[in-house]
């Protein structure tokens, strides 16, 4: 190395040094330690027809009081929701034990008792509620009780209001979205100023719509305000309980034994033609939803014969008569005397929504974008037989005979009831998921109630991770050795020029 080279390299080093050295003694020394740990939190969804548990996550800081929330793992609870152990005491509490020993492992040792664990009953426990208080409570009991048998910090078993279980839904879906907030290309989170997104759920005993409206809610139990991010958020919602799934199924069930009589067989136009299946009447009619159509002479232990005849237009004549669409309160209802604004924007359609518009499609080869091919797709399912679609769709072979009735039920609910039409059908998107994450209302809860839990200190910047402290480490080290290497070949040279004059 020549002696102009060091000249210049030794000058430039010993700036970059300097430099660097001011940056990490301009640097608080808390600031220099690694981040916090996660924060963790359990959220115990306990539907009508099964129980899902969700582990979420978020980093210690909070933005404007609501945590930054993510899927860390989920588990689903084997057999039926809680609500049916209502003769089995301590059943539902001991359906839950694999899923919370999975949860001891998926959180850190360290964070366990720190976790909060909420259990959120939906539908199937609020119709429980209505035909068995007392076994509701004890449910819910035998539930909390072991939750708490665990190391997690327990905050409660609930019952969800249907309008809880909507709002949230809508949350959900827009956080996941990043409609409420986002993380920028300047290391830190913004709000990208996008218009929201309406929520569709479709569940086992209920179904919800939940949107931000900016019309007059003129019924007071239908409208939400929630407050996120900093921001107020004004919102239609309704959940219309007997309207899940399942227990959509009994009601049109229950309306055709009635209609024909309560005889011990029945022909039901949206079974598939020639298929054939027999139940008790108390599968029918052992419901909140059902028991105003039993018979005088009432045996839940009858048995009853429901013959397929596929027959496209008489399955749509029935399925609208469990819907009332006669007379309104309001300037404008949905069904069953229900206020609903216009709806209006992008929306999202999940849970069984999803599964019922992935199988018609899956069926039928027809992309459902539009009023004309839903109803298309309708027509095309409800004409196939048992086999036809069981060649489509082996692994749905347990509920195969209820798809033409899920798919006119999805019809009658979406352009009749709530009136999507076909400028705003195409705004409706099916979705199971958004990433990693399953689409509820369960991370809507948490992100809720997130922001009452303990924040901790952020100890370093989002904008400079602990990858680039170890960088700049790196570079202050080797710019040092540098510099030393250099003084020690002068030192050596200059000792060697001494000897070489004496």
């Amino acid at each position: 190395m020549g002696k102009q080279h060091c000249q210049i390299i030794v000058p430039v080093a010993l700036l970059l040094l300097g430099i660097l050295g001011i940056l990490l003694l301009a640097i608080p020394a808390n600031d220099m330690k690694q981040p916090p740990e996660y924060m963790y939190g359990i959220v115990l969804d306990a539907g009508s027809s099964h129980t899902a548990m969700y582990v979420y996550k978020w980093p210690a800081d909070k933005q404007n009081g609501t945590g930054i929330v993510t899927q860390h793992s989920e588990c689903h609870v084997k057999g039926g929701g809680i609500s049916s152990y209502a003769e089995e005491q301590g059943g539902a509490a001991r359906s839950l034990e694999l899923c919370l020993n999975e949860a001891m492992r998926d959180i850190p040792k360290s964070r366990h008792q720190l976790t909060p664990v909420y259990l959120g009953a939906t539908a199937g426990m609020r119709l429980l509620n209505i035909s068995n208080p007392i076994a509701t409570k004890r449910i819910l009991g035998e539930v909390g009780q072991k939750i708490q048998s665990y190391p997690f910090n327990f905050r409660g078993a609930v019952i969800l209001s249907g309008q809880e279980e909507g709002a949230y839904g809508w949350v959900t879906v827009n956080y996941l979205l990043e409609n409420f907030i986002k993380y920028g290309l300047v290391g830190r989170w913004l709000s990208p100023g996008r218009e929201t997104v309406g929520a569709l759920d479709f569940g086992g005993a209920s179904t919800q719509i939940t949107f931000l409206t900016h019309d007059k809610v003129e019924s007071v139990e239908n409208g939400k305000t929630l407050r996120l991010y900093g921001q107020d958020y004004t919102l239609y919602t309704h959940s219309f309980l007997c309207y899940g799934r399942d227990q959509m199924l009994r009601l049109l069930l229950a309306h055709l034994v009635q209609g024909q009589g309560y005889p011990d067989t029945i022909t039901h136009p949206c079974y598939p033609a020639g298929h054939n299946t027999t139940m008790t009447m108390g599968k029918v009619f052992d419901s909140p939803c059902t028991a105003q159509k039993k018979p005088d002479s009432y045996n839940p232990q009858a048995t009853l014969t429901v013959r397929g005849t596929g027959n496209y237009q008489q399955c749509q004549s029935n399925m609208t008569l469990i819907f009332s669409f006669d007379q309104c309160p309001y300037s404008k209802c949905s069904f069953n005397k229900v206020f609903q604004p216009h709806v209006k924007g992008q929306f999202m359609a999940f849970s069984a929504f999803f599964y019922t518009h992935l199988f018609l499609q899956r069926a039928t080869g027809i992309t459902v974008t539009s009023p004309e091919l839903l109803e298309r797709a309708a027509r095309t399912l409800c004409g196939m037989s048992f086999e036809e679609m069981l060649a489509k769709a082996p692994d749905q072979k347990s509920r195969l005979q209820d798809y033409c009735a899920a798919s006119l039920f999805l019809q009658t609910l979406l352009l009749r009831a709530y009136g999507f039409d076909y400028t705003t059908f195409p705004h409706i998107s099916f979705q199971k998921k958004a990433g990693d994450t399953s689409i509820g209302w369960a991370l809507g809860y948490m992100l809720s109630l997130s922001s009452l839990l303990p924040g901790e200190s952020v100890s370093l910047r989002k904008a400079l991770r602990p990858e680039a402290w170890i960088g700049l480490l790196f570079l202050f080290s080797l710019l040092l050795l540098v510099v030393l290497v250099y003084l020690l070949v002068n030192v050596l040279r200059g000792k060697k020029s001494g000897s070489n004059v004496i």
